[in-house]
């Protein structure tokens, strides 16, 4: 007699969310609930940490065996040196706004005076210089995105400000590392973008083995708040092992 057994499918990798630069849950909240609807869903912080393999080194704890990453801007930057470390923990990853190149030494020596002025009350004007205003999409919501930006800040305050900055300067240049990642990989980018341009998005794809690129129109540097729907639609479909739409091979 022939027997047809069912097998609960596999249930799928959990996904680790990193927020960037001076950013908390929130920077990813439209993504979490919809995200956290198919599997489980994990929130890190960059932690206290003044560098990119001190702050991966403490987040290593908290990781699962295997998962899916999803990084933005400097939480990327802590992504690639968790895809270092941990290889073989890594199923996928979607990096978002992520720069993998280092700062010059003229653009590192330039952030100092943020340092001191952020230590001396002026948080908000801090802010305004890492991520202008101009770096998001013109749009009726930029403002609302901007006070979202300002208040998460605040909520961390200039000691997290000075930290983040110093992680920053202190970045290495990933490209070895991300040459190496044989895992699939997503590049998301905001077509309006002032802070990694399109044509950087398109090198940081294009020199990753699996890689490939989604740029999301009418956003900027935070396409996951400015285009929250483009950017979970992309995401779930990433996530679920579609194809993506444009290859850079």
């Amino acid at each position: 007699m022939n027997m047809l057994v069912l097998r609960n499918p596999m249930p799928p990798d959990p996904v680790v969310l990193i927020p960037g630069f001076m950013a908390d849950a929130r920077s990813f909240m439209p993504q979490i609930a919809r995200l956290g609807a198919d599997r489980p869903v994990v929130l890190l912080s960059p932690g206290l940490g003044d560098s990119v393999e001190k702050i991966a080194a403490d987040l290593a704890p908290h990781l699962p065996p295997q998962f899916a990453l999803v990084a933005h801007g400097l939480g990327g930057n802590i992504a690639i040196e968790i895809l270092r470390k941990r290889p073989g923990a890594v199923t996928r990853v979607a990096l978002i706004s992520t720069d993998p190149l280092p700062d010059t030494p003229q653009v590192a020596a330039a952030r100092e005076a943020l340092l001191v002025a952020a230590k001396t009350g002026h948080l908000a004007a801090c802010m305004e210089q890492m991520l202008p205003t101009t770096a998001l999409h013109d749009a009726p919501w930029r403002d609302e995105v901007m006070a979202l930006v300002l208040d998460m800040a605040e909520n961390l305050g200039p000691i997290q400000f000075q930290r983040h900055l110093r992680v920053l300067q202190r970045r290495p240049d990933q490209q070895k590392t991300l040459r190496k990642v044989h895992v699939p990989t997503m590049i998301i980018a905001g077509e309006s973008d002032t802070l990694v341009p399109r044509r950087r998005a398109e090198f940081l794809a294009a020199m990753m083995p699996q890689g490939c690129l989604e740029m999301i129109p009418e956003a900027g540097h935070l396409p996951q708040l400015e285009q929250p729907e483009a950017v979970t639609k992309v995401l779930q479909t990433f996530l679920a092992g579609r194809l993506p739409t444009l290859m850079l091979r």
